[in-house]
């Protein structure tokens, strides 16, 4: 009877209900998407399968973002830069994918270069035409801003509102730099119209299921990687970080240290993110970098549930499943809506949705 009232506890607990979710988005929504007849109601088509793709990708950004925020106490502003880099670095390998080889085999200029009366491939791009080179430069650029931004940040002892604002500032630069075509990155229409991807056709409905297949397991094994670490004793160092950073120092613990792995490994789950985002959406353009886009990541964070890790992964999926429905319907509604459901929960539940189910006691 223990054992069966354990199993009951888990299955409505947060945790278990975050599993559950996308073991089903990722196993049960491709398999009927695939197999259901099209008059079947079981049935999904490709777009909705490519939605759900897109929703599993920003639940992975708020849960890099509660990372940061939530467990170490650091908010950042600017994880929509992080997510943007992961997302030009696999759009430039599907740009390279697109049209004819040339005489020795490689792939042509991509068409913005050709428009611009570009002739040569400028050297940022060599080696994209591979898709291993491409994933790797998706975790190791946003990694890499990562660890020079946060050494210089936090060797400063910059925390609080002024480590937020820096963010902020990062990734508006970083904006500003990309809408400039002599960047290289396609300016201000960005990269789009890809094709194919390591030979799949990427607007099929069976390559759109394995993509959204590919997010949820990804999104699943992460959060399943940081909830065994957070229960470690570094996890509980980090935590003490969030509730008094100065008595940590006190006892001896490399504080800076500790906060720049959480933030090197929270910009590396962000810019995963922005690769498997971006073969689904089927676009990447300056607009991700906007300092708008990072506060509503922290909206989604806050509404979810900071510092429970299921709790910003039903909070981004909820809310951009809203935004999907009201901008569609009543455009010019959807801001007032975000500002007053942030407004109602950080006044009347602090814990967010998280707090509708039992919170495990910390250790």
């Amino acid at each position: 009877m223990r054992l069966v009232a354990n199993a009951r506890k888990t299955l409505v607990s947060g945790h278990g209900a975050t599993v559950a979710m996308l073991l089903v988005l990722g196993v049960l929504v491709p398999l009927l998407s695939l197999l259901a007849p099209e008059d079947s109601p079981l049935h999904l088509s490709g777009f909705t399968v490519a939605l759900l793709g897109k929703y599993l990708c920003l639940a992975m950004l708020a849960l890099a973002l509660d990372l940061l925020w939530g467990y170490a106490g650091l908010l950042s502003l600017g994880h929509a830069a992080f997510f943007a880099l992961g997302g030009y670095a696999m759009g430039m390998h599907l740009m390279r994918e697109i049209g004819p080889r040339g005489v020795y085999g490689d792939p042509l200029l991509p068409d913005f270069m050709v428009f611009l009366d570009w002739t040569d491939l400028p050297w940022f791009w060599w080696g994209f035409d591979s898709f291993l080179f491409a994933g790797l430069m998706a975790l190791l650029v946003p990694m890499l801003l990562a660890l020079v931004f946060g050494w210089l940040t936090f060797r400063s002892r910059v925390s609080g509102v002024y480590f937020s604002i820096m963010t902020q500032a990062l990734t508006f630069a970083l904006m500003l730099a990309f809408f400039r075509n002599e960047m290289g990155f396609g300016g201000n229409n960005g990269l789009t119209d890809f094709k194919d991807g390591l030979g799949f056709e990427l607007q099929s409905d069976s390559t759109r299921a394995l993509l959204l297949t590919l997010t949820a397991l990804s999104l699943l094994t992460i959060y399943l990687v940081l909830r065994v670490l957070l229960r470690t004793r570094m996890g509980g160092v980090v935590k003490a970080l969030r509730d008094d950073e100065e008595r940590v120092r006190f006892l001896g613990y490399p504080v800076e240290q500790y906060k720049l792995l959480v933030f090197v490994a929270s910009a590396a789950i962000a810019g995963l993110a922005g690769a498997l985002y971006v073969p689904q959406v089927g676009i990447i353009n300056p607009g991700e970098f906007q300092p708008l886009n990072s506060i509503e990541i922290a909206i989604w964070v806050a509404v979810g549930g900071r510092g429970t890790l299921y709790g910003p992964i039903w909070g981004a999926v909820i809310i951009a499943f809203a935004e999907s429905l009201l901008t569609a319907a009543f455009p010019e509604v959807w801001l007032f809506a975000l500002g007053a459901l942030f407004l109602l929960v950080t006044l009347l539940a602090p814990s967010g949705l998280a707090g509708m189910f039992n919170r495990e006691p910390e250790r």
